[in-house]
């Protein structure tokens, strides 16, 4: 016997679809105006294919067309230094993530695992942290790493997210409170300690909330701008995001090379995209789990 549709779950499915199409929408605009021409864009602004596609804005992304290329395509000619950007990005964000997660954990298991006076109460100071806006913390930060001499190093950006933040102790303090016990009290029965039963028993077991826990971490180090912006803006350091809005800033003939940024915004979230679908099953299980949105 056929099963007949309910008229909620067709509206359900259709306002699906809507919120599919409007968020994926963005995605496909950058898309077509990445493969697009140039000069040929401003005639054609409401296409929704590719305007003369051509691969040349990824050439002058990647420092492959020469500058009089480049500028007959409608950019600026200006050099892009893009693997230099690639490769700080990739020291800012591997960095971040792997002390970020090692601090985090540490702490996550004294608040989940470890008796100590003060414990629910220091815990509930850390879950109010989550309510303080990231830009109330950042002038602070900024004068701290000024008076110690880090601006424009590396280690300027990536202290102030090195150590752990209330997000990652909750995450992991989730999954450690739910350990059974009686394992842990076999391990110190054989005389193991806390650091042995962490390194040996929890960290192990712990794999996949930590994993998704560095996924996250990384997603949200890569994608940052604003303190990269604020603290490194020698090239040395410059890290893709902020390296994408001086390309921006570069406007040849009267208007911004709109193709070119596109091309290289494209070149700088693959890493993340493929990262996700690889793991997007496992970080919204994880999610789910913690309960944050």
């Amino acid at each position: 016997m056929r099963r007949q549709v309910s008229v909620g779950r067709t509206v359900a499915w259709v306002l699906l679809a809507i919120l599919l199409i409007v968020t994926l929408f963005p995605f496909y605009w950058m898309l077509r105006t990445a493969f697009s021409d140039n000069t040929q864009l401003p005639g054609h602004p409401s296409s929704l294919l590719p305007v003369e596609s051509t691969l040349g804005a990824f050439k002058r992304v990647l420092g492959l067309a020469t500058i009089e290329e480049a500028q007959a395509q409608g950019g600026s000619g200006a050099a892009v230094n893009f693997w230099l950007y690639l490769r700080n990005s990739l020291i800012v964000a591997t960095v971040t993530t792997v002390c970020q997660v090692f601090f985090s954990a540490m702490a996550a298991y004294a608040f989940a695992r470890l008796r100590w006076p003060g414990r629910d109460k220091v815990f509930a100071l850390f879950l109010a942290a989550l309510m303080v806006p990231p830009i109330f913390t950042t002038l602070p930060n900024f004068v701290l790493i000024k008076n110690l001499g880090l601006l424009n190093s590396f280690a300027g950006i990536i202290l102030p997210g090195a150590f752990m933040t209330p997000f990652a102790i909750f995450f992991l303090r989730q999954f450690f409170l739910g350990i059974n016990r009686e394992l842990e009290e076999a391990a110190m029965i054989d005389g193991a300690g806390h650091r042995l039963i962490f390194f040996r028993l929890v960290i192990p077991m712990s794999a996949a909330p930590i994993a998704t826990l560095g996924i996250l971490t990384y997603i949200n180090s890569w994608n940052d701008y604003f303190w990269p912006l604020l603290v490194g803006q020698q090239e040395n350091v410059r890290v893709l995001t902020v390296a994408l809005g001086v390309f921006r800033s570069q406007t040849p003939q009267g208007g911004p090379d709109w193709a070119g940024l596109m091309a290289a915004t494209l070149i700088a979230a693959l890493p993340m995209i493929i990262l996700f679908l690889a793991f997007a099953k496992r970080i919204t299980n994880s999610i789910g789990f913690s309960g944050i949105k």
